[in-house]
């Protein structure tokens, strides 16, 4: 559509508008993240290794950091109301209490904003099947796991922002634990009648022959 000083208003999107709300959602984010973590059962430094992970990024990196928790942290967002998280983010940008509701009444420019936050923090993998196996995918498509397993258990859980936890997985019979590296790296050999997941470290525990203990990752 072409823009003139009729539409202008209602079409427009500011560039450096769109960077600033991103910015402040990201914080916002952020501090809901925080909140979350600090409100587990023990986990604070599971809090500080990812504070100190997050300082490290610029906002890109920041936004991709927090949608892969999310991802593997859903009860994260479980009740987070996204408009809310807008609407302090639009507080932050504004400089005057009338701006804020001009904005805030633009339901157009909500809505875009709307779906720019769902599409950057709502970004979840997923189990797919082919010829009877089993794979996964990241929400872009690209191959996480590709589907040579009999079966697939995504662990929901995040150590902290830079590790990847294993998935557990069955292969001819056997149970074993693969990275979602897209290159399926094995790091617990599949020689378990079953493996099953812990709510502490070390996280899992395998059974072979009758027996059953913690698997050290």
């Amino acid at each position: 559509m072409k823009i003139t000083e009729e539409n202008f208003d209602s079409t427009y999107l500011d560039s450096i508008e769109i960077e600033r709300i991103d910015k402040f959602v990201c914080d916002e984010m952020d501090r809901q993240i925080h909140r979350y973590i600090k409100a587990m059962h023990g986990t604070k430094e599971v809090m500080e290794r990812f504070i100190g992970h997050l300082k490290t990024l610029d906002i890109a990196g920041k936004e991709q950091a927090i949608a892969r928790y999310i991802d593997f942290n859903r009860k994260a967002v479980s009740g987070l109301d996204l408009k809310l998280v807008l609407t302090r983010a639009y507080a932050n940008y504004c400089d005057t209490f009338d701006f804020f509701l001009t904005l805030l009444n633009d339901k157009k420019k909500f809505e875009f904003y709307l779906k720019r936050i769902r599409e950057k923090y709502l970004c979840f993998h997923e189990v797919f099947e082919e010829n009877g196996k089993f794979g996964l995918r990241d929400a872009q498509g690209k191959i996480l796991v590709h589907p040579h397993y009999d079966f697939l258990r995504r662990v929901f859980c995040y150590v902290d922002d830079i590790s990847l936890m294993p998935i557990i997985a069955q292969r001819d019979g056997c149970f074993g634990l693969i990275l979602p590296d897209g290159n399926d790296t094995e790091v617990v050999p599949f020689v378990y009648d079953d493996i099953s997941l812990l709510d502490t470290p070390p996280y899992f525990e395998g059974t072979k022959e009758g027996k059953t203990a913690p698997i050290n990752v």
